[in-house]
Formats: C-alpha cells, structure tokens, sequence
C-alpha cells in the first residue's frame, strides 16, 4: 500500500490473491469480476499443539459461541436443556481443532458436510461443561460480550447441575437466559 501498488490492476490481482486464501475466499461478486485470480498458496503448519491456555483463552473469546438449546420432551416439563460449546473453523484446521479434545479433555470433532469446508469442536455433556470448561474459562477468561455470553452459559449450567432444570421456574429461568444471551443481548 505504501508503494501504491494497490492502485494498479496487478496490485489489485495480488491483494485478491490473498483474500482468495483466506477463510470465506471471494465473494462471488469478486470471483465474476476477477476469475483468474489464484489463491496464494499458505503455508502449512505441522505443529498444532496448543501450548499456551492464554492463547487458547483468546481463541475461544473470538471463535466460540455459548448456546442453550430448549426442546420438547417427555419431562414432567415438557421440555429439555442442552448446553453447546462449539469452535467453528475451517476443515484445513482440523488437527488444530481435534488437538482441542486432548487440550481440555473433553468435546468431539464433527466435520460440516461435504459441501462446505468447516468442523465444528463440541462440547456438550453437562459434567463436562462443569468439571473442564467452566474452570478452564475461569482461571483463563475469555473477554468483550464473549464473556458476558460465558456468565450466562456458566449460570445455566449450576441451575442443570442442582437440577433446576427440571422444575418449572428453573426452567423459566434458563428460558430468561437464553434469551438474554448472544443477539438478544441488549446492552
């Protein structure tokens, strides 16, 4: 940019060539407009171990959602509460994101469809959630509104965990919750 180059048609072919390797590529507005562009070739990482809990931390605080997933069952509710913890990221980061499991100790890897070209780590199992990912996230905090989304997942968890999510104002409870939590976030 400096050296201007973005202002000539090659520059601009170069620039496209490092956004066509990046995680979402062009747009298919951008790949009409300019079809010869090759992505760069990106360097592959051999070594995907974690080794820092902080960096993992901030990982998590930009890659991670917290959900609550309310159903219909045969409860004496009539409903059930799942929690989720999912990393989404791209099926060329597989071993980084299967490394997750040995990491925490905890989750599956479960890769998205053919079509698309992402994985998802999952972690779903409330002991899990309770025993592994809430202390990890306590000693090593994730930040922002990710944090704020963490409280509210970390206080639908104590309420499964003394099972009361199987009373009506438990369940009344978590439902405020979620609907608090991530887009319905007002603040």
């Amino acid at each position: 940019m400096s050296r201007k180059e973005h202002l000539t048609l090659e520059g601009i072919h170069k620039i496209l060539a490092i956004k066509a390797s990046m995680n979402w590529g062009l747009s298919d507005q951008l790949e009409k407009k300019f079809p010869k562009v090759n992505p760069v070739s990106r360097p592959i990482i051999v070594d995907q171990t974690i080794k820092y809990p902080h960096w993992l931390a901030g990982f998590i605080t930009g890659e991670s959602t917290f959900s609550i997933s309310i159903f219909k069952s045969t409860t004496k509710v009539g409903y059930a509460v799942k929690l989720i913890f999912r990393i989404t990221q791209h099926s060329r980061d597989v071993e980084l994101m299967k490394s997750l499991i040995g990491y925490l100790d905890c989750g599956r890897y479960v890769a998205g469809p053919l079509t698309k070209n992402y994985g998802d780590y999952i972690v779903s199992n409330l002991p899990d959630i309770i025993e592994k990912i809430i202390p990890f996230l306590n000693k090593y905090s994730v930040m922002g509104n990710k944090y704020l989304d963490y409280s509210d997942f970390r206080e639908a968890a104590f309420i499964m965990k003394s099972k009361g999510h199987t009373t009506k104002e438990g369940l009344e409870k978590i439902i405020q919750i979620k609907e608090g939590m991530n887009k319905g976030r007002n603040n």
